[in-house]
């Protein structure tokens, strides 16, 4: 979520482009209602003409679509934004499925990082002497926060487990 922040809604549009575009994503309902929405909802996006434009039916819809798209990132990111807006309003399955929100965000990586930590201080206690393991015992014993119930009460067996043998 946080490397999406960063990320203009322009770069985001330009990475999107062939995915949006490619065959059977966007019917030409969906594509007049977006255009629709950008000239009669934002005027300032989307003016009368440029829309008559890119509504006509006598030009393919991939080249409608291309074309608008195209339009769209060189008025900037505001206008990015709003086709951005209008796509999940009028189409929300292709909207959470676009490749720029497919892309991890650091609380992933920090969520994982946490967890490898936490292994290898589990896995450091338990090949430690014993002195060392009373000391684990009395940190996972005061965690209920930080681990679950469950899993603290795992980790307590096995601590006990290897003190005996």
């Amino acid at each position: 979520m946080l490397y999406r922040s960063y990320q203009s809604y322009c770069h985001r549009l330009q990475h999107d482009m062939y995915f949006l575009t490619s065959t059977s994503r966007l019917n030409e309902q969906v594509v007049d209602k977006i255009v629709l929405q950008l000239n009669r909802v934002y005027p300032q996006i989307l003016t009368n003409e440029e829309a008559e434009k890119f509504r006509n039916p006598k030009a393919s819809l991939h080249t409608r679509l291309s074309d608008l798209l195209k339009h769209l990132q060189k008025k900037g990111d505001r206008h990015c934004q709003e086709f951005y807006r209008a796509l999940q309003i009028n189409a929300e399955q292709l909207f959470n499925d676009l490749p720029s929100r497919k892309i991890l965000s650091p609380v992933f990586f920090l969520a994982c990082f946490s967890m490898a930590a936490g292994l290898a201080l589990f896995w450091y206690c338990c090949n430690s002497e014993t002195q060392v393991l009373g000391r684990a015992r009395r940190i996972l014993g005061f965690s209920p926060i930080i681990i679950g119930r469950h899993v603290r009460n795992i980790c307590l067996l096995y601590l006990e487990d290897i003190s005996r043998n």
